[in-house]
């Protein structure tokens, strides 16, 4: 590997601007965001393409093409389990999204398109073993050899905290660890852009805000930004040093010192997006059926110069039509998550004018199976059958390199499961595998007192699968690869006393409205803790019917309350779990609770996901 290098923060740099237009546009107030669009603004229709034309060029057109992904999470190995499949489509793997990546260039090559490729952040964080137990850096090697330009940071980007982040962006070895690989970590070759991430001493942004291609000529400006609420969903240590501004607000104000210098033709890369609803029962992968979601009121307010935003963070798919300020369309896109999906983005520019005149936008699945005579795809022991004809040679020697580096460790069985252990939430907001962790924290924990347990829903990111996996082992047994890509946080299992009154509170917490929580987040319940909540009721009343092991909670009560780290710091907006007293922490992390349990007895069954009752 070269060693780290060096690069300058003149994001005009193909602009003759000087660097100290950064400062003062910095400097300069920001613009509210437009909060009723024009009447006859109206989301476009679901469709697949999404196409938008603007107005007919007047001097000659350039063609372009954008290539999109989101939300990749370190998938460096093709997904398993309920995730292996993009609408029956087995699909994923960072050889085949190389291979996908290509081809789609080959094409946009043989129309005489340019090719721009871009993130919407979550790159890294919350990654599977093969990648974090290297701090990442095999995420973004790879994403330097898969040809990525530029990307958003998004709040997965932050898990480690600000100073980790610009490690991995201008490289060096972990402060800690090393480079633990032996040859060297040179950082992203890609631009990573954080326009709304501001130091609180120098009020700017601890990463570039934004960047600029030029396309036959034309310059395509790009803006960068993570979601406002980025400090409650991640580790308030990490970020002690910084704020983050509002999306709209930010993304205008750059976008106003890009025009300024002669861009006309924008990109917003924000983390942070809507999702599809039913019906249809199953929404093409580039539908925009019944969409809604923070994206759309951030679009609302958006330049019109801003054509294309390409977003994440809700790990759904979809290309859509949303109105922006001057109710003109903008093409609004995600590919899902864990790089099952690219976004195939044509467009062309007027050469004179600089402008977009025409944008499409669909989804294509990185398919990597094998398929039957009669369309459906070959499998053995459950698991899908790979493609060789699919896989990018380049991509899948560095992906083996640390595939064998973490083996050991990846494939070791750690435990036995009976059947499937979803994370995903019933009615009530439980899931059995949320309950499943719960348990494992509450034993883990027992000898310190240890009460009962909750666990943040947001903190399961993968399921538990019967079926036998690439590692090898058989059908119910799980490896310490398959838990840490459940738990892939390392948070540490923390235990604090709480009253039966502050305990309440706490669950009440739980719905937007309360003590300044701004979304609602079911936390899954330890065994022996039931309670009703009615979403309906007023703020604070919600809580009914709070009992352990049947006996009802009472107010002056002590209880010792086992969380991770993340929810006792104030996490998730939980501030109330920040409350506790007389807190100790348990040796190792999160995953380690999960392990011990898988392995202490018997296969280890799914809960029922019934401890809590919803009444409405």
């Amino acid at each position: 590997m070269s060693q780290p290098r060096s690069r300058g923060r003149a994001v005009l740099r193909h602009l003759a601007a000087p660097a100290l237009a950064l400062a003062v546009v910095a400097s300069l107030p920001i613009t509210g965001r437009a909060t009723t669009p024009p009447a006859d603004a109206a989301p476009g229709a679901g469709l697949a393409p999404v196409a938008v034309s603007y107005a007919t060029a007047t001097g000659g057109e350039v063609k372009g093409q954008f290539l999109s992904y989101n939300d990749f999470h370190g998938a460096i190995d093709p997904p398993g389990g309920s995730g292996a499949t993009v609408n029956g489509t087995p699909a994923g793997g960072v050889e085949y999204l190389a291979t996908w990546l290509k081809k789609l260039r080959a094409e946009a090559k043989a129309e005489g398109r340019v090719t721009t490729t871009v993130g919407a952040g979550d790159l890294i964080g919350a990654t599977p073993l093969v990648s974090a137990a290297f701090h990442d850096e095999p995420t973004i090697e790879l994403m330097n050899q898969v040809g990525l330009d530029v990307s958003s940071v998004g709040n997965h980007e932050f898990d480690e905290g600000v100073k980790e982040l610009l490690r991995i962006d201008k490289g060096g070895c972990h402060p800690v660890d090393g480079c633990q690989d032996g040859d060297g970590f040179a950082g992203a070759k890609f631009t990573y852009l954080a326009a709304n991430t501001i130091n609180k001493k120098t009020k700017l942004p601890i990463l570039p805000p934004i960047d600029v291609k030029f396309v036959g000529g034309v310059p395509v400006g790009f803006v960068g930004v993570t979601l406002e609420g980025t400090p409650g969903i991640v580790n308030p240590a990490g970020i002690k040093d910084v704020t983050f501004t509002d999306e709209v607000q930010t993304a205008n104000k750059w976008g106003g010192l890009l025009k300024l210098f002669g861009v006309k033709a924008m990109v917003l890369l924000v983390h942070e997006g809507g999702a599809q609803s039913a019906p249809p029962a199953t929404p093409g992968v580039s539908d925009c059926a019944n969409f809604s979601g923070p994206i759309v009121d951030i679009v609302k307010g958006l330049r019109p110069e801003f054509g294309v935003v390409v977003s994440g963070h809700t790990h759904r798919f979809y290309s859509c039509s949303l109105p922006n300020s001057s109710g003109k369309p903008s093409v609004v896109t995600s590919a899902g998550n864990n790089g099952q999906l690219v976004t195939d983005i044509d467009y062309s520019l007027d050469r004179r004018t600089g402008r977009f005149t025409g944008i499409t936008a669909k989804n294509v699945i990185v398919e990597n199976g094998v398929r039957n005579a009669d369309g459906t795809w070959q499998q053995t022991g459950g698991v899908f059958a790979k493609n060789p004809a699919l896989v990018d040679a380049g991509a899948k020697a560095l992906a083996d390199k640390y595939r064998t580096a973490v083996a050991p460790i990846a494939n070791r069985v750690v435990g036995k499961i009976s059947a499937d252990i979803v994370r995903d939430a019933r009615p009530n907001g439980e899931s059995p595998l949320g309950d499943v962790i719960a348990d494992a924290q509450l034993a883990y924990t027992k000898g310190d007192g240890a009460q009962l347990a909750l666990m943040n829903p947001g903190g399961v990111r993968a399921s538990l699968a019967y079926a036998a996996s690439a590692g090898g082992e058989a059908p119910g047994e799980v490896t310490y690869g398959e838990a840490f890509t459940v738990q892939p946080f390392n948070n540490l299992v923390v235990t604090q006393t709480f009253t039966g009154a502050q305990l309440k509170d706490v669950l009440e917490q739980q719905f937007v409205g309360f003590k300044g929580q701004t979304t609602q987040r079911i936390l899954q319940p330890s065994a022996g803790l039931t309670y009703s909540y009615d979403s309906t009721a007023p703020a604070g009343s919600r809580v009914s019917a709070l009992a352990l092991n049947g006996v009802p909670v009472d107010p002056a009560a002590s209880f010792r309350v086992t969380t991770n780290d993340f929810l006792a710091n104030g996490g998730d907006g939980f501030t109330e779990l920040a409350g506790g007293t007389g807190r100790t922490t348990a040796p190792g992390f999160d995953v380690d609770a999960l392990v011990a349990y898988l392995g202490a007895g018997a296969p280890v069954a799914p809960t029922a996901a019934d401890r809590i009752t919803r009444l409405g």
